[in-house]
């Protein structure tokens, strides 16, 4: 069987066109993926009280430098921290303008929640209304 050469160049162009959009698309996440690791999690958790440096994270994480940096260069990348370079220290920032992702997807679940704990606040109420009469 003899194949063209237009043919292997299409299929080599096909092929790579693949390569690089499974290597784009695996390369980037979205701040939901981001926001899956609990590790990343407490990192912002640490970041929303203030300013830290790599070493601080570690040692309040109690991980790995290289682990923390691993972790803080997907958040960068996410566009959840940014890093202030000071002489040789690196300060890393919280930045929320991501996070309104977050919260308009959550923002149509919440009057399901509002509907539970609106429930939820009769029943008690009911539960201690009925505890005043037990208890006359």
């Amino acid at each position: 069987m003899q194949v063209s050469l237009e043919f292997i160049l299409y299929a080599s162009i096909i092929c790579l066109d693949s390569y690089i959009r499974i290597q784009y698309n695996c390369s980037m996440m979205t701040t939901f993926e981001v926001l899956a690791d609990p590790t990343r999690r407490r990192i912002l958790d640490l970041l929303r009280e203030r300013p830290r440096l790599v070493g601080e994270l570690t040692d309040l994480l109690q991980i790995s430098q290289p682990g923390v940096s691993k972790q803080l260069r997907v958040l960068r990348e996410a566009g959840l921290v940014s890093v202030r370079q000071d002489a040789q220290r690196h300060w890393y920032e919280l930045r929320p303008e991501p996070l309104i992702e977050v919260d308009a997807w959550l923002n149509a679940y919440r009057h399901l929640w509002d509907a539970r704990f609106d429930r939820l606040d009769d029943y008690l109420q009911e539960l201690q209304s009925k505890g005043k009469n037990d208890d006359e």
